[in-house]
């Protein structure tokens, strides 16, 4: 067993690999199976102490490849690095925990979705990448049911998240059940796993900078104009953009940019405060 908890975890050959992608499936205590995980560390992070992480959470129905084979999330992030509007990063894209059509990334009766995401996924990361360490900042984004994994870990666990982000989410857990076949009924009732709402509002501390945007003929849109209006009249600070798109790939792969753009701006102001 590694010292970051993992009893196995198996990397793909570097040399095998195409457009700088690499793989890893991982023994995940807090899932009890197997695990993956799309990676891309780009050239320019070789040799940077305290590597920022940035994990991508996807949607229902996908996986951890999701981002990068239907997105292009790696080339996105390369090109923003190249032209200095994202300090090199560790891009980690996992699976969500892969129950049934979506995990919701929240706490099931017999597996932990949320813990493989906020613990375990920082640890492989500091296992496998090299410059991620526990030092490392934490930034999280994700689409639809990924969305709601990211702001709600940003609303429990602020302390360790230094930026999130969501596009077209989801913002109740009773969302999901139009999208996925099975029950909830194993799914953790907490407020804060049932709510982004709840979830942000009570957080044990000040919020990490937040950014939501959806597209114009998402499906989701009134409710992520509903969620924009509530955290307003919370004091809750954020950032919320609409722009022309669905519900749908064309618009998270353009979207993502802005998304990205908005994590550099985060870790250059922390950079420049320290």
């Amino acid at each position: 067993m590694s010292d970051n908890g993992f009893r196995t975890i198996e990397c793909s050959d570097p040399a095998l690999c195409a457009d700088g992608l690499a793989f890893a499936t991982a023994k995940s205590p807090a899932l009890q199976r197997r695990a993956d995980v799309t990676l891309f560390v780009p050239p320019a992070a070789h040799g940077v102490a305290n590597l920022p992480i940035v994990v991508l959470l996807h949607g229902v129905f996908g996986s951890h490849w999701a981002w990068a084979m239907k997105g292009a999330a790696h080339r996105t992030t390369a090109r923003l690095i190249d032209e200095g509007a994202l300090p090199p990063v560790a891009l980690l894209m996992p699976s969500d925990g892969l129950w049934g059509d979506g995990s919701g990334y929240v706490a099931h009766t017999d597996h932990d979705a949320e813990r493989w995401i906020i613990d375990e996924i920082p640890a492989l990361a500091r296992e496998v990448v090299q410059g991620c360490t526990s030092a490392s900042p934490l930034l999280v984004a994700g689409l639809s049911m990924g969305g709601f994994g990211a702001l709600r870990l940003a609303g429990k666990y602020p302390q360790r998240i230094t930026a999130a982000a969501a596009l077209s989410t989801v913002t109740e857990a009773w969302q999901f059940d139009a999208l996925i076949e099975e029950s909830r009924r194993d799914w953790s009732s907490a407020h804060a796993d049932r709510s982004v709402l709840a979830a942000l509002t009570g957080a044990p501390g000040q919020l990490p900078p937040l950014r939501i945007d959806c597209g114009l003929d998402d499906p989701y849109l009134e409710s992520n104009r509903a969620l924009h209006r509530d955290l307003q009249r919370a004091g809750i600070a954020h950032h919320y953009a609409e722009t022309p798109g669905d519900h749908d790939w064309a618009y998270w792969s353009t979207t993502l940019e802005h998304t990205l753009r908005f994590f550099g701006h985060v870790l250059n102001a922390q950079k420049d405060s320290a």
